[in-house]
């Protein structure tokens, strides 16, 4: 029996960090690192990629259904360490990774089979590429979607920016600068989920999946989500705040419209490291332009290459993850520090033979 509930028998690979298991016409994928709330190492994405080719082939195969062990989330993003590690080192083996897992996310998004993501408790960062690519999407009233990683120094990837800068309005742009996680309302409104379904009934879910087509099956399952949006309520200054010129210029707004909540994602931003928020304002935007997710996923490559040499992403995962003192020391401190050309070199073509993805023309 798989981790989820589902029936089934496990064929994990020789870690057994991914569990494989089949029942009827549906194929189950289960992280399963849940002392790291499953977050992903390269192994494990090539594990799920495996599986996919496999599954995407085979006729007996019609759904494929991703979940988390563990019940405290779907993943919590990439590991975070091993990242941490290899940037210190000076190494490459991030960009190993991030290839492998960026396009893991393009082909999720374009499986030709329903792809159900469970997307129970905490999905942040990459948990978010494994799951709101996905075709049917479900959050339950455990769910916390987010993409934090201006925290860490870091900018949104995992064609993240893709689903942010669709979100309605500035919601995308205000999550994305935050870090702030949400809900499943929320997660709905903004488009990352599809349906809403009790924690309670996934098992059931799960295990339907092996004989009823997942429009039935969630039909069967899912419910209001209890509370609605509660972003809704924000649109009016959240639109017109983070629809500034800049970054600072949106810190300005924020503080001083009048609404405490605003002010407070001004507080939040600033805590944020500087050059992560310019660069993800910037990406956000540019994602606006792009024609599609495998364009975005270039630009995020090449984003995440050059974020791996920056003194931010070392120093911000030491401050919320090694160390847990939270006082990371950014540089530059402040965001009227952090330069256009400083900006711009983040979006620059990749070193001359380091290969990007390959998804576009």
């Amino acid at each position: 029996m798989a981790l989820d509930g589902s029936p089934g028998v496990s064929v994990p690979p020789n870690d057994d960090a991914v569990l494989l298991s089949t029942d009827g016409r549906a194929g189950y994928i289960t992280l399963n690192r849940p002392r790291a709330i499953n977050a992903l190492t390269h192994p494990m994405v090539r594990a799920v990629d495996a599986a996919l080719d496999a599954w995407e082939r085979d006729d007996a195969i019609d759904v494929v259904v991703v979940a988390g062990a563990g019940g405290r989330g779907l993943c919590a993003g990439g590991d975070i360490r091993a990242i941490h590690d290899d940037a210190r080192a000076g190494g490459r083996a991030s960009v190993a990774f991030w290839r492998d897992e960026y396009r893991l996310n393009a082909r999720i998004a374009r499986c030709p089979k329903p792809y159900v993501a469970l997307m129970d408790g905490i999905v942040m960062g990459g948990g978010v590429g494994v799951s709101a690519h996905g075709g049917v999407r479900i959050v339950t009233e455990r769910s916390r979607v987010a993409m934090p990683e201006t925290g860490i120094g870091f900018v949104p990837d995992v064609g993240g920016t893709h689903l942010l800068a669709r979100a309605p309005g500035e919601l995308g742009t205000h999550l994305a600068l935050t870090g702030e996680a949400v809900g499943a309302g929320d997660a709905l409104l903004l488009g990352l989920a599809d349906h809403f379904v009790p924690s309670e009934r996934l098992a059931g879910l799960s295990a339907a999946l092996a004989s009823v087509a997942p429009a039935e099956a969630v039909r069967r399952h899912e419910a209001p989500a209890p509370g609605g949006a509660e972003l809704a309520a924000h649109r009016q200054w959240i639109d017109h705040c983070y629809a500034a010129g800049s970054a600072e210029e949106i810190v300005e707004r924020l503080s001083s419209c009048g609404e405490p909540a605003a002010k407070e994602a001004a507080e939040t931003i600033l805590t944020r490291s500087p050059t992560s928020v310019k660069v993800t304002l910037a990406a956000i935007r540019r994602a606006r332009t792009l024609d599609s997710l495998e364009s975005v996923l270039e630009q995020e490559f090449r984003v995440s290459c050059a974020a791996l040499a920056s003194p931010d992403l070392v120093e911000g995962i030491r401050a919320q993850v090694v160390d847990k003192d939270r006082r990371p020391r950014w540089s530059p401190a402040r965001l009227d520090a952090v330069t256009d050309s400083a900006v711009e070199a983040h979006f620059a073509p990749l070193p001359r033979g380091e290969a990007g993805l390959g998804l576009t023309g």
